[in-house]
């Protein structure tokens, strides 16, 4: 059978399971939403570029909870913070299904934190943030390593001389160096050929995600498999990804002392070991590999690229982080390294870090949720089998929570007094019981390295504030940011 004839069965196998959907879906009251086509759904209708944006307008016909056909997927979109809230927040055990994303189950065979249900994600998750826990996310120990990696990153900005530099693989290299020695226990140099071959793999796969080709992959697997393209190169990336995790696994193996372990990968190790004859026990190699790929991924990639776009912020409001500078030198000067203690003293350098992750937005779709039943929500039925979109950027930029939306403006952080508030809106990391892992971590690093960093440089760029760009060059999956070559000139 050739390639053609399979194509044509496969459109009219999905043409019958459309119609048999569509007759299903009259047994609900599904909330409502434009007209979509066979197979297609409502692709046509979505803004290339930025599909987000199209989900805000059709928000504004069909409501805050409405249908779409995201190919013949059914997806219900969730728009607005009160509507996210009350899904993910008030009715959290509804709504903590994770959608099967055809990029990360290919990418994680099915296994793993990130795309898991039930069980597996019960005890994957528990054993995550306790072990994290106790490899110091959020306490004394992982601040001291944070520290210390500033000052590798310091050392190396000031090896460029005042010289313009892509901060890129410099920002992934020393976010990752954290992950990194979380999971396996050690750093990488900023040198290292083969640390800098895997960052630029999971800075590949961001970027496929957010392109038009990585989004049809997700809504047409089975047809993009088959035809030529870039998705087959970022799969054989992946690939080499999993080898590293596997290699550096075997690593522990060969060296671990179950009475003293070193890092996430040891504790799993051990945890193997001691359930290995329980048939309930989701500890297994799969898992272990995924959660780390999981782990290493996300711990790198989004917070890297929220300081590199905060870098960019900064040179296009020169006023801000001057304010920044002048704050910091206030209250830690310029010999003592910052901590986390320091943020309550510093509630305008703390301001505009949040309004950095607020205005990048980086992923406007969240990752999917999925209805694992019939769930009532609103007055309506969202039908098992259904991947939920909770629209984060929807949340992060509605004019009912934010006085300017869309401009960059610490003061949503503010009081009328200069002191730090606290916005319920304020929802990068997701909420919920599928909230992020990482959170404590990304916001520990995210304030010690801006804090460290205009402690001892001013940024700038050699065309001028005005020719920065806070438009991300990429919307799918998530934001990704412009790359400029900056200019850190030494206080």
């Amino acid at each position: 059978m050739d390639f053609f004839t399979t194509l044509i069965l496969a459109g009219l196998i999905l043409a019958l399971l459309w119609l048999l959907s569509v007759q299903n879906s009259r047994k609900y009251k599904l909330p409502p939403g434009p007209t979509a086509l066979p197979i297609i759904g409502n692709l046509p209708q979505l803004q290339k570029a930025a599909p987000f944006k199209s989900f805000i307008k059709f928000s504004k016909i069909y409501g805050h909870v409405m249908t779409l056909y995201l190919g013949w997927q059914r997806t219900v979109v969730l728009v607005g913070y009160e509507t996210v809230k009350e899904a993910l927040v008030d009715q959290a055990d509804d709504f903590v299904g994770r959608g099967p994303l055809p990029f990360l189950m290919k990418a994680t065979k099915g296994y793993g934190l990130g795309i898991s249900n039930g069980e597996r994600w019960r005890q994957l998750r528990r054993f995550t943030l306790s072990t994290l826990r106790d490899f110091g996310m959020g306490r004394k120990g992982m601040e001291e390593w944070i520290q210390e990696e500033s000052g590798h990153l310091r050392a190396r900005i000031n090896s460029y001389k005042a010289k313009p530099f892509d901060p890129t693989f410099l920002m992934s290299c020393t976010v990752s160096n954290i992950i990194c020695c979380l999971v396996f226990g050690e750093r990488f140099d900023y040198d290292d050929k083969d640390f800098l071959h895997l960052l630029n793999i999971i800075a590949e796969v961001l970027r496929f995600n957010s392109s038009t080709r990585g989004q049809l992959y997700n809504v047409f697997p089975w047809l993009m498999e088959h035809l030529p393209g870039h998705q087959h190169k970022v799969f054989a990336h992946v690939k080499e990804l999993r080898g590293f995790v596997k290699k550096k696994i075997q690593e522990h193996k060969d060296t671990l002392d179950p009475s003293s372990p070193r890092d996430f990968i040891d504790c799993f190790l051990i945890r193997m070991d001691k359930e290995k004859n329980i048939p309930t026990s989701e500890f297994k190699f799969e898992n272990l590999v995924a959660t780390v790929m999981n782990l290493f991924l996300a711990g790198t990639e989004t917070t890297s690229t929220t300081i590199r776009y905060g870098l960019s912020a900064l040179i296009k409001y020169p006023s801000i982080q001057e304010k920044m500078q002048k704050e910091i030198e206030t209250v830690i000067g310029q010999n003592r390294v910052p901590n986390m203690e320091d943020r309550k003293s510093l509630p305008f350098t703390d301001a505009v870090i949040h309004e950095i992750q607020r205005f990048l937005d980086i992923v406007p779709f969240s990752l999917p949720h999925y209805a694992l039943q019939d769930i009532s929500f609103r007055g309506y039925t969202i039908p098992k089998g259904t991947v939920i979109i909770p629209l984060l950027h929807s949340v992060l930029k509605e004019e009912k929570q934010w006085e300017t939306p869309w401009s960059f403006n610490p003061k949503h952080f503010l009081d009328q007094n200069g002191n730090f508030k606290k916005n319920p809106a304020f929802m990068p990391f997701a909420a919920g019981k599928r909230a992020c892992v990482g959170e404590s971590l990304a916001r520990m690093e995210l304030f010690i390295f801006m804090v460290s960093m205009l402690q001892h440089f001013t940024f700038s760029c050699s065309q001028g504030p005005h020719s920065i760009n806070l438009v991300p060059e990429y919307s799918g999956f998530a934001n990704v940011p412009r790359r400029y070559e900056i200019i850190a000139t030494p206080r």
